[in-house]
């Protein structure tokens, strides 16, 4: 089992001691999604895979979520990642709690992703602590593509297996 993607509460109160970075992501959200929030799912899956903590400010400071918002906020999140106008291909993801100085935080561990993942027709990658739209990057996004491909073998060409080698 992959422990990487598990939020204990120390794992927490290390998140929130080192700060953003190219694999953790504060948004304040405290009763509602900001569409920025599918920006950094967007550039996790392009880069390195990462944590969003909802509930946090920018500086760190954990400011919670509303407690009356957050089915609301749990629900717009899984049915954008559904909508393929928003989120390309979609992502299986949700968000779940975790109480931290006596207020609601909702978290996410996104994956990296074998396909490039677009958020409203732009190609999104990280960039520090840093969204960055590389849509008219040729260099960018050839990167990505490139970066992806030797990474993940599914799309390859393997020249030598036949249907002898399958079981």
């Amino acid at each position: 089992m992959n422990t990487n993607n598990i939020l204990t509460e120390e794992k927490l109160q290390r998140l929130l001691e080192y700060g953003e970075n190219f694999t953790v992501e504060y948004k304040t959200c405290r009763n509602c999604l900001s569409s920025s929030v599918f920006e950094t799912v967007c550039s996790f899956s392009n880069r390195y895979s990462g944590f969003i903590l909802l509930g946090v400010e920018d500086s760190g400071k954990v400011v919670g979520v509303e407690k009356n918002a957050v089915e609301k906020i749990k629900k717009d999140f899984i049915n954008t990642l559904n909508n393929p106008t928003k989120i390309h291909p979609s992502l299986f993801l949700n968000l779940e709690e975790a109480e931290c100085n006596g207020k609601t935080i909702l978290w996410v561990y996104v994956p990296v992703n074998s396909e490039v993942q677009y958020c409203d027709d732009k190609i999104f990658d990280r960039n520090g602590d840093a969204d960055q739209n590389i849509t008219k990057s040729v260099d960018l996004v050839a990167n990505l593509f490139n970066r992806k491909s030797h990474t993940f073998y599914e799309k390859q060409l393997f020249p030598y297996v036949t249907t002898k080698h399958l079981r």
